[in-house]
């Protein structure tokens, strides 16, 4: 009689349990070693159940809401406070409109190659810059704790100038402006200028008293500034609470921070091209001087800011693409953010030199008013003839070419007399060639020039608001860059870690408050950053191209975008941006030895800046932030090279997100990768038969494509294949 069929489904049954009992009875042992290198983090009964083949599953890392705020991100990063009053400063210095052909040169060369080559490591192996170039090579790991320092050094200062923005924004409120006009002093008798306004201007008295209340040296710390240290207080508070969810609260003020200036920016030019001598000042600006271009010096500097301009080093841009999926186009992100961030320094320069041209304008009316007066007096007693005046000359409304046409007539017939005369030439190129940059640009010759605006204090307020969110959205990448990377290698609590992070930064960052405060500024401002990220950003590529392999990182990238990058960047990478990075560094190491190391001083009694030198404690000082910044990379070299550091500790471990649970790599000393996979010494582990490549075509096949036995491929199968099955192994 035959069986029913619920006997015989349980009979089947039976027979597959006994199958995979004496499956699993007869696994290999490096199978179990593998298991034992995973560090499971789901106390449920279901924690041993990996995930199936052909499943969705996602890392359960932080991802950005969308590209659009992805690209903001990394726009608010590299757009900054440089674009605006450092950018046309250079312009105005090296050239003009020729200074864009060295600058545009340069960002194929250096610029596009190494953001790319940023963004690719970071989406590749989703991590921070410590995780990241740990990962690449563990000896050179100290890539990434150099950058988080140098982020840490940046940040620091970076953020005083948002509070120094934000006190005028504060100081906007009103009408008419603090700084339109000089104070008053008033005593028993009469009431008079304050003098040192008198012997400057209402703008950098504002500026250096007002604001800063400077002392005369670096020496002289002169107290903490409560107005400032207010302001600092509240900067760092409005970062950390930005900051403190990661990109879930970081990204969505991306949306404003980053779009706002551009709308400030659009509006001054509008407004700007209005005003009279505005164009006058973009002519100025976009004159060719050609030669210029031929000056090593020239290339220098549009190397120098090429390279900041993107943020190149810093981390900020690994931490930002880290949090993408892994087949982003990231090279159409590397192009389209370096050419937004090349227009936005055309831009602010438009701006500008609008703005500066209508200042100029304002300045050479007065001059010539007050020229045309010394003449008239002069014609009055006799020292000049009525006979060299043109007749259709009339000196109550005469205009700058009237004036200029009797200045060179009496230059001429009184050659011998002249500069007895004390006449002065009124011409706006001469206030144009005034180079200001950097906070002088901001804070006196803008706040000035805004003074002069119909409804001056709603474009003041406009402008501080706009530095405030320029600044923001480059301290959020600076940020990122020192909390990713800790939060990937340590697997502390990014809410934490956030908080101290801020409160000890706001501490350090008093010294940067005090009366003396400025002059520190300017000290991290040209120490702590130019010559350790350069020493960063080459290794970096160092480590890419030679240490892992350029063949290799092109066949990541082919399996990464779905198609392969141009050889363009292979040539790039391999011989181009390398050489140029250390004519760069070699560059930066001369100009630093020859010019004298020291700072601008305000003097209170003259009302002038002087040049001073500093003293042996600021010397230690500034050896002290480039000895720091760059220590971590031969400190990690020596470290894993000497094996000092127990592995089985974890403290260096490689960690990986997979749903409930995390994947721990140790990490490989030796350079062998079959020990990331079964957590064994190279001698322990039988050489595996791989073919070329384990990676996952982007086409979603679960046929394997053919990538090399790199540190960069097979430690990283672990974390970007979670539906890989063990058996394929």
């Amino acid at each position: 009689m035959p069986k029913n069929s619920k006997v015989v489904k349980r009979e089947l049954d039976d027979e597959v349990i006994e199958s995979v009992k004496d499956l699993l009875s007869n696994e290999d042992s490096s199978d179990d070693a593998f298991k034992k290198s995973e560090l499971m983090v789901d106390d449920q009964e279901e924690k041993d159940v990996d995930v199936e083949e052909g499943s969705d599953v996602e890392d359960e890392r932080p991802a950005w809401n969308s590209k659009l705020q992805y690209i903001l991100a990394q726009v608010g990063f590299s757009v900054g406070l440089g674009n605006v009053w450092r950018f046309p400063y250079l312009c105005q210095k090296n050239g003009g409109g020729a200074y864009l052909v060295p600058y545009l040169i340069l960002l194929l060369i250096i610029g596009i190659p190494l953001f790319f080559l940023e963004l690719a490591v970071g989406q590749r192996i989703r991590r921070g810059s410590i995780g990241v170039w740990n990962y690449i090579s563990p000896k050179l790991g100290g890539i990434g704790f150099a950058s988080c320092v140098v982020c840490f050094f940046v940040a620091l200062y970076y953020n005083v100038i948002i509070g120094w923005s934000l006190f005028y924004f504060s100081q906007s409120f009103q009408h008419p402006l603090p700084w339109d006009q000089c104070p008053l002093v008033k005593n028993t008798t009469h009431t008079f200028v304050e003098p040192e306004c008198e012997k400057s201007s209402a703008t950098t008295y504002y500026w250096y008293r007002e604001a800063l209340n400077i002392s005369s040296s670096l020496s002289e710390s002169g107290g903490l500034n409560w107005k400032m240290t207010i302001c600092l207080l509240a900067a760092w508070v409005m970062v950390c609470l930005a900051m403190i969810k990661g990109i879930q609260s970081s990204g969505k003020i991306m949306y404003f921070s980053s779009l706002f200036p551009y709308v400030v920016l659009l509006c001054f030019l509008i407004r700007g091209l209005l005003l009279n001598g505005s164009l006058d000042g973009i002519r100025h600006m976009f004159t060719p001087k050609l030669e210029i271009m031929l000056e090593p010096k020239v290339w220098r500097e549009a190397a120098t800011q090429v390279f900041f301009a993107l943020g190149l080093g810093f981390g900020g841009v690994i931490a930002f693409s880290s949090y993408n999926k892994r087949d982003n186009n990231c090279h159409f992100d590397a192009v389209l953010v370096s050419f937004i961030n090349f227009f936005t320094s055309v831009l602010a320069t438009l701006v500008v030199f609008a703005v500066l041209g209508f200042k100029a304008n304002i300045i050479n009316e007065k001059c010539v008013i007050q020229n045309s007066e010394k003449i008239l007096k002069l014609l009055k007693i006799g020292n000049l003839s009525q006979d060299m005046i043109p007749h259709h000359i009339n000196f109550s409304s005469i205009t700058a070419e009237d004036y200029n046409l009797v200045y060179d007539i009496i230059q001429k017939v009184k050659e011998e007399e002249f500069d007895s005369l004390g006449l002065k030439s009124c011409q706006i190129e001469d206030e144009l060639n005034k180079a200001v940059q950097g906070t002088g640009l901001a804070f006196i010759a803008f706040t000035e020039a805004m003074t002069h605006f119909p409804a001056s204090p709603f474009w003041s307020v406009m402008f501080f608001l706009m530095l405030v969110n320029l600044g923001l959205g480059s301290m959020f990448g600076t940020i990122e860059g020192i909390i990713t990377p800790i939060v990937d290698t340590f697997k502390v609590r990014k809410e934490i870690l956030t908080v101290i992070c801020c409160l000890v930064a706001f501490f350090i960052g008093l010294i940067f408050v005090q009366r003396s405060g400025n002059y520190f500024v300017t000290m991290f401002d040209d120490y702590s950053a130019t010559l350790p990220l350069l020493i960063v950003v080459i290794l970096e590529n160092i480590a890419v191209t030679r240490v892992y392999g350029i063949e290799k990182f092109m066949e990541d990238l082919k399996d990464m975008l779905g198609f392969s990058p141009s050889q363009y960047y292979y040539y790039m990478w391999k011989y181009v941006s390398p050489l140029v990075l250390l004519c760069l560094l070699v560059a930066s190491i001369v100009q630093m030895g020859l010019s004298p190391p020291g700072y601008n001083a305000w003097i209170e009694d003259t009302a002038t800046e002087e040049f001073h030198s500093y003293p042996t404690w600021g010397m230690i000082v500034c050896i002290s932030l480039m000895v720091f910044a760059i220590l971590p990379v031969p400190i990690v070299f020596m470290v894993r090279r000497c094996n000092l550091i127990d592995d089985s500790s974890g403290s260096l471990a490689s960690v990986s997100y997979k749903r409930g649970r995390i994947i721990k790599e140790p990490v490989n000393l030796e350079g062998d990768n079959t020990s990331l996979i079964h957590g064994k010494s190279p001698s322990e582990v039988p050489s595996p038969n791989f073919g070329k490549n384990i990676y996952r075509k982007q086409t979603g096949s679960p046929t394997l494509d053919t990538a090399p036995n790199g540190r960069y491929g097979i430690g990283y199968l672990m974390a970007d294949m979670p539906d890989m099955p063990e058996s394929d192994l």
